[in-house]
């Protein structure tokens, strides 16, 4: 796995058992998808997931966990796990309430296509010149 970050250790111990277990799941999952992804915080405390710009973030809300993917809607969703955000310009969401198994093929399908999309310029250029 790539380098973590101490704030997303810190953020993560910050949540309910079950969210903190799943954010480290996610978060290797992250790793796996796109080796080298970089991890930092911003907006204070809030995990990001950076390759080439923003990839993804995680969010702890009272009930669920959300999973932020930054791109812009333009990466398809075969497997439909997108779960809000479907009209949003930058970032879709993908939520997890407690016992929710995590789609692993598709988000890393998904987290795959975003970076590679960073690499190309991000998905403000490609919608430009798509």
């Amino acid at each position: 796995m790539s380098e973590t970050h101490p704030g997303v250790d810190a953020y993560l111990a910050t949540l309910p058992g079950w969210q903190a277990r799943l954010g480290q799941d996610l978060r290797d999952l992250i790793h796996e998808a796109v080796p080298g992804i970089e991890e930092t915080i911003k907006r204070t405390v809030r995990p990001y997931f950076v390759h080439h710009g923003n990839v993804c973030a995680l969010l702890g809300t009272k009930d669920h966990l959300n999973l932020f993917l930054y791109d812009g809607a333009i990466v398809p969703d075969p497997e439909g796990i997108i779960t809000g955000g479907h009209d949003n310009t930058t970032a879709r969401t993908v939520a997890f309430w407690e016992n929710d198994p995590i789609p692993r093929t598709a988000l890393t399908a998904m987290l795959r296509q975003i970076a590679v999309n960073n690499e190309a310029g991000g998905w403000r250029k490609l919608k430009k010149t798509g």
